[in-house]
């Protein structure tokens, strides 16, 4: 605890709001807003089939605004991954403990509810993973998208705009807001649909806060979770899925 607590701030020049970040935003919100409408009917008829379609789209928008992203936030990715390399071995331990805890804290909640209404967000993410090859995913869920919402979810949402607004609202609006974005527009937004990503988001804002506002421990433990939800799901069969599936309550 105490090598976390001594974790510098960053300089106040990297605590401000950027025109990368104001640019990166705005891609943000438009691509995910109209990439679908617009993208997906032109790349359907050139695509072998609908999932690489539907891969194709999200590449290019996690792709586009992940490029922005880094590019706004590279010094505060070189200062972090400094930080981390001062620590090898409580990065090496924290990573997966961290990892583990999340998966805790998601289990507890689901049995405390009682019951979780399935996730469109999530039953199409399976889809497209038992469709698309392995080496397209991995790049995508893996890499690309966690630090694109760990950049906008803890590093804009918490690190940036705490400067302005009280810490804890900032982290009350990025488990809401983290939530809501993998449901908004595809079901409605009800407690048991919400409450796994509630859930990984709280651990997400965790980790951030704790390690003294550390984008890429943050980053390394979303990209971990998704790392192992993409091979839980390649290693089992799709057909033992949709049993297992059946059999929640």
């Amino acid at each position: 605890m105490d090598t976390v607590q001594r974790i510098p701030p960053a300089p106040p020049e990297l605590q401000r709001v950027s025109s990368l970040d104001l640019t990166a935003l705005g891609l943000y919100i438009t691509l995910f807003a109209l990439a679908g409408q617009l993208l997906l009917p032109l790349l359907k008829p050139v695509s072998p089939n609908a999932a690489i379609a539907t891969y194709s789209v999200n590449l290019i928008s996690y792709g586009c605004v992940g490029i922005v992203a880094f590019l706004a936030a590279r010094h505060i990715v070189a200062r972090d991954l400094r930080i981390l390399g001062t620590r090898p071995w409580f990065t090496l331990l924290m990573l997966p403990a961290c990892l583990l805890g999340m998966l805790i804290v998601t289990s507890i909640l689901v049995a405390l509810a009682g019951t979780v209404e399935p996730s469109v967000n999530q039953a199409s993410v399976q889809e497209l993973i038992q469709q698309v090859p392995a080496w397209l995913i991995v790049p995508l869920l893996v890499v690309v998208a966690p630090f694109v919402e760990e950049y906008f979810f803890r590093h804009l949402l918490i690190g940036k705009l705490s400067r302005r607004i009280n810490i804890w609202v900032c982290c009350g609006l990025s488990v809401v807001l983290f939530a809501a974005l993998h449901v908004l527009g595809k079901q409605d937004l009800t407690l048991t649909v919400l409450l796994p990503y509630l859930a990984m988001g709280a651990s997400l804002v965790f980790v951030y806060v704790w390690t003294g506002k550390n984008l890429m421990f943050s980053y390394f433990v979303h990209a971990a979770k998704n790392l192992l939800a993409v091979v839980f799901i390649y290693a089992i069969p799709a057909e033992l899925m949709d049993q297992l599936q059946q059999l929640q309550p």
